[in-house]
This record gives structure tokens, sequence and C-alpha cells, in this order.
């Protein structure tokens, strides 16, 4: 009987230990680590590398933080914040940039915030194509009250987006609360099941702001 439990516990956790998501190993980067080749924009907030099939993957995540960018016009003392991420691929000793995102808050004269969520930069293989899933999330806000952030998961496989769109939510009190909405793009709505699930448990993991 003993023995009857102790195999069946391994079957069930191996069982489980397969359908845990297919995450990739990643490296961390500083920024002295990052090849010259390799331009950004902003301050560098984060910076994961791995290697494949393909080649050296290098992700970066930067932040402006909020500035006045004179290269924009103004029509008041309003205030700027941008953020990018990038995918570059080092095949061969060639550097190729594969995509780039860029959002912003412009011209905000109230408080403003545009960055990203930490510990939510991921790779993973959910559905065990070998083409890498890169997930990054962030919010942007400009507003001067307690009201929800805008949210976004942006998510690539090679060269296709998949995005999500919505707000976070703001808890006050012990049992009141707005926002937290969202939308799944039709990639998302297309593609694979595992995709929608787990940015549906990304979002979820981090929607919640509290105000006391």
């Amino acid at each position: 009987m003993n023995t009857f439990l102790s195999k069946l516990t391994i079957v069930l956790f191996l069982i489980s230990f397969l359908n845990l998501p297919a995450q990739v190993k990643t490296k961390e980067l500083k920024a002295k680590d990052i090849p010259t080749d390799i331009k950004y924009e902003g301050t560098l907030k984060k910076a994961i590398q791995w290697e494949d099939k393909a080649g050296y993957h290098i992700v970066i995540l930067a932040e402006t933080g909020i500035y006045i960018n004179k290269d924009l016009p103004h029509e008041s003392e309003g205030r700027d914040a941008e953020l990018y991420a990038y995918h570059f691929l080092d095949a061969e000793d060639l550097i190729v940039q594969v995509w780039k995102v860029f959002d912003y808050i412009h011209d905000c004269e109230l408080d403003i915030e545009a960055s990203f969520i930490e510990n939510t930069l991921g790779v993973t293989d959910l559905n065990k194509d070998e083409s890498p899933e890169i997930w990054i999330m962030y919010k942007k806000v400009c507003h001067g009250d307690v009201s929800p952030s805008e949210m976004k998961i942006i998510m690539y496989e090679n060269a296709k987006k998949y995005a999500m769109r919505g707000e976070n939510k703001i808890q006050y009190g012990d049992d009141d609360a707005i926002g937290g909405e969202y939308i799944l793009d039709k990639s998302f709505e297309k593609g694979p099941s595992v995709f929608r699930a787990f940015a549906i448990e990304l979002w979820n993991k981090n929607i919640l702001q509290k105000w006391d």
C-alpha cells in the first residue's frame, strides 16, 4: 500500500510538473554587459539574455522617468514620461532589432507615471514550439485623483504581437474597489488557449493597487 501511494505521488508530481508553464531560463544583464552595438532610449530598468537555436536574444526595458521632452509641443506646463522595450537578436555576430515597444504620457500637469511593473518580464514557450514568447507588462497614467491606471500586457512570439489592455484595480477601504477590466486583442482571442490563460493569470497577479 505504501509503495502504491509512493508511486501515485510520483505520478501526480510529474503530471503537475508537465503542466507548469514552460519558463525559458534567462540571465539578467547590467548596463555594462549590453553590447555597444545595441542602442536604446531611456534609462535601463532591466535587461535579460538567453540563447537558443536562432542565436543570442537580449530584451531591454527602459524608462525616461518624469521630464519635459523639449522635442514635443506643450500646450501647458505639463511633463512627459516614456517607456521603451526592445528585443535584439545576435545571430552570427549580426545584431538585429526584432521589435520595439514605445508608449508614453505627454503634457500632463497632474500626477504622471509610465513604468514597467516589477517582476513581470518573462520568457516562456507555453505551446512548446521552440519559439519563445516574451512578456512585458506596464502601466501609465495622468491623473489628479484616486483612479485606475491604464495597464497593458504585450507579448511577442517572434514578430507577432499579442496585447491585453485595460486598467488596474484600485482598492480603498476594506471592500470598495474600482477598475480591473481588460480586453484581449484578436491575436490572443485566436491564438493558443495557453497564451490567454497565462496572460489572465499575469494580469490578476498584478492588478491590485491599494489606497489607504
